[in-house]
């Protein structure tokens, strides 16, 4: 819900319960044939999916994804370069997306690489966050 000069703006995708904006994510058997209902729903799989994917995975966009299991494999990861990685692709292919904060955790011996993202989703300033976990 976007402030236009002091007005709560609600986007009419928002409105409307009969119509799916994209494809709800993780697909399982729950979200198989049910969508989004929101564009912050939608940004919010749009960004768990930039996360997933492996550069070069996505057809007519080879720059597309962190590739974050892939990750989890890689020798000396250094979480400065995780971070800015991250950024970057979100601030190019989710641009309704501001990130505010990114938390790496990396366990070595574990070969357990967790990351929490704070975001803003731009279009209302609503804060939520995602918690992804990975185990070798």
């Amino acid at each position: 819900m976007a402030l236009i000069k002091g007005i709560r703006r609600i986007s009419p995708l928002d409105l409307n319960k009969n119509v799916t904006i994209g494809v709800a994510f993780p697909l399982d058997e729950n979200n198989l044939f049910k969508g989004t209902e929101t564009l912050q729903d939608q940004a919010k799989a749009n960004l768990i999916n930039l996360l997933l994917t492996v550069r070069g995975e996505r057809i007519n966009l080879p720059n597309y994804g962190v590739g974050l299991k892939k990750l989890l494999f890689e020798q000396n990861i250094r979480t400065e370069i995780l971070k800015e990685l991250i950024q970057d692709q979100v601030a190019r292919f989710v641009p309704n997306i501001r990130i505010e904060d990114v938390n790496v955790n990396l366990q070595e011996d574990n070969s357990v690489l967790g990351i929490s993202i704070v975001y803003i989703f731009t279009l209302d300033a609503n804060r939520d966050s995602i918690q992804i976990n990975f185990t070798q």
